[in-house]
């Protein structure tokens, strides 16, 4: 079944908790947040303390996606259980975020190791990766992730980001070692989904799907909890490629 993560960032926050209800009564399934450090991106938003507000309004998943790199100051070893005591149940990371090896590279035991903190902490664990990120981080812990999550516009740029036509590649490549390791394995896409690629995404391999300004910019005031027809849609496009 495919599933519709809607990204907080394009929502509107002087009323997120009711931007929350309302999205997910209109049939979205997670709550996607980003978390942004220096690395990546200049400053940090979307933190625990709205993970942790969020939480009590609903049952849905949260995932928290740490869109960040090497960060001394903001280690995941800090991050991992203060979004998990905030009531995380998924958080993504990227390969680039963990202590690096000798060679000045991210460490393959490293993100095995946070992947394990990550599920001692009783969430489910996600790695990230951009464009120019290789897969083999993932071939290491396929065994051991939970979602892989294709980024389908560069991390840390301005929003407004295209579409990367490269991304599909890699997400066909992605669910060949999904489907090969023979594990039940989330396969995401975030970076300008929307209503004119979302089933070549599907198509390609993904069933889950982070939408940010297609969604929320796409709101009517008519419908009952304001995002039902553009949901509708969106899922009317996931159904041709399920028929």
């Amino acid at each position: 079944m495919y599933k519709i993560a809607p990204s907080i960032i394009s929502a509107n926050f002087a009323k997120l908790g009711e931007e929350i209800v309302n999205v997910l009564a209109s049939g979205a399934d997670i709550i996607h947040i980003e978390v942004m450090n220096r690395h990546f991106i200049p400053t940090y938003r979307n933190g625990s303390k709205a993970c942790a507000a969020i939480r009590p309004i609903t049952q849905a998943p949260i995932e928290i996606h740490l869109t960040s790199g090497y960060n001394v100051e903001h280690s995941l070893n800090d991050l991992v259980p203060e979004y998990a005591k905030a009531g995380a149940n998924i958080i993504t990371f990227h390969p680039e975020a963990v202590d690096r090896d000798a060679y000045n590279l991210p460490s393959f035991e490293n993100i095995e190791r946070i992947i394990d903190l990550i599920h001692e902490h009783g969430c489910k664990a996600g790695l990230a990766f951009n464009a120019g990120t290789p897969f083999s981080y993932l071939d290491h812990v396929i065994s051991k992730v939970d979602v892989v999550l294709i980024m389908s516009k560069q991390t840390g740029l301005i929003s407004g980001q295209k579409f990367i036509p490269e991304a599909i590649n890699k997400v066909r490549l992605a669910r060949k070692k999904i489907n090969d390791s023979g594990r039940n394995i989330i396969l995401e896409v975030h970076g300008d989904v929307n209503l004119g690629n979302i089933a070549q995404i599907a198509m390609a391999g993904a069933d889950t799907f982070v939408i940010g300004a297609a969604l929320y910019e796409a709101g009517n005031d008519n419908d009952p909890n304001c995002y039902d027809s553009i949901i509708a849609t969106l899922r009317a496009e996931l159904a041709k490629v399920s028929s």
